[in-house]
């Protein structure tokens, strides 16, 4: 956990203010939703097998014996919100929410287990346009802050029905290197190998890069939306690279995902991840919706900001 001390809220506040006029000029509004919710919110969207779920999530019994997770991200509190107060029937939402996050992670610089996230969240839109348009938000918040290290990566994970053959593919390629495998990835074979493309062990990095693409098995109106996001980005000059390793740490996604890196924030790289949620509201009970959004990290972009500015490292407090 760390303090934000008084010296560091002014550029929290300018990144906040960017933020806010920026999402209001897109038509996005403003939700605030619980730090609390119940655990089986986040194990049935984020996905029990990932690390979040399995060893990050801060989760206890309440006194009436009922499983509890302080947030340890914000879209499925979102779609929860909108799902419990009707927001989402015969409706589309563009809306936005800050606030902490939880996840007992190894401490180490730009990472704490209480940190804060700026979210972006488009529900009840298909077009790839608005994945164009959420990624444009993202770099135009990035020229009013004046960072300039970032760079964009994309790939496009298709529909969960296209990726059955891919699993497959993964299951046989894995199985025939099982002793290059770790526990993580052995216990994750069979349930769900994409978590293991996403595994964080040094080790694992050779093996992983000889997998089998998912370019290769894309369905056919993915690879045609993923086509019409990357021109549109063209189109209004947001430059990126594809990467066919990106598949997110979370399994909601579907077809459009991203990141934006940058090398100055040493092992910490990401700074804003996003893509498309297609069945996450569904998978929480409610109907078919297309989804896409984003999410930021307060602090990196902050400490980024102060980085290419030249000025000295925060000065946080660390508890």
């Amino acid at each position: 956990m760390n303090d934000v001390l008084p010296g560091e809220a002014p550029l929290w506040a300018r990144l906040e203010t960017a933020a806010a006029e920026i999402f209001a000029s897109y038509g996005y509004e403003r939700i605030r939703i619980p730090v609390l919710e119940r655990t089986e919110l986040f194990s049935r969207s984020i996905g029990e097998l990932t690390d979040i779920v399995e060893k990050e999530m801060y989760t206890f019994d309440d006194r009436n014996g009922e499983s509890v997770t302080l947030r340890p991200e914000a879209t499925a509190g979102v779609v929860r919100a909108g799902l419990s107060n009707g927001l989402l029937h015969n409706q589309q939402q563009k809306l936005w929410c800050s606030g902490p996050m939880f996840r007992r992670e190894k401490p180490q610089k730009g990472r704490y287990r209480q940190f804060h996230q700026l979210s972006v969240e488009a529900l009840g839109f298909a077009e790839p346009e608005i994945d164009a348009e959420l990624i444009a938000i993202s770099a135009r918040l990035w020229k009013r802050l004046g960072i300039k290290s970032v760079t964009l990566e994309m790939n496009s994970l298709g529909t969960p029905e296209a990726r059955v053959g891919y699993k497959a593919a993964l299951v046989e390629y894995f199985s025939a290197h099982m002793e290059k495998l770790d526990e993580d990835s052995r216990r994750r074979l069979d349930r769900n190998p994409l978590r293991i493309l996403d595994s964080k062990n040094p080790a694992m990095r050779e093996l992983i890069a000889g997998a089998p693409l998912l370019s290769g098995y894309l369905d056919a109106e993915s690879q045609a939306h993923f086509d019409r996001v990357q021109q549109l980005l063209t189109d209004v000059g947001v430059k990126f690279s594809l990467n066919p390793r990106l598949v997110r740490g979370l399994d909601y996604y579907s077809r459009t995902v991203f990141e934006w890196l940058t090398d100055k924030l040493g092992a910490q790289s990401a700074v804003c991840s996003g893509g498309r949620y297609d069945g996450l509201v569904a998978q929480l009970g409610g109907r078919d919706t297309p989804a896409v959004g984003w999410a930021l990290g307060i602090e990196r972009i902050v400490e980024l900001v102060r980085v290419e500015a030249g000025e000295p490292e925060g000065t946080a407090c660390d508890a």
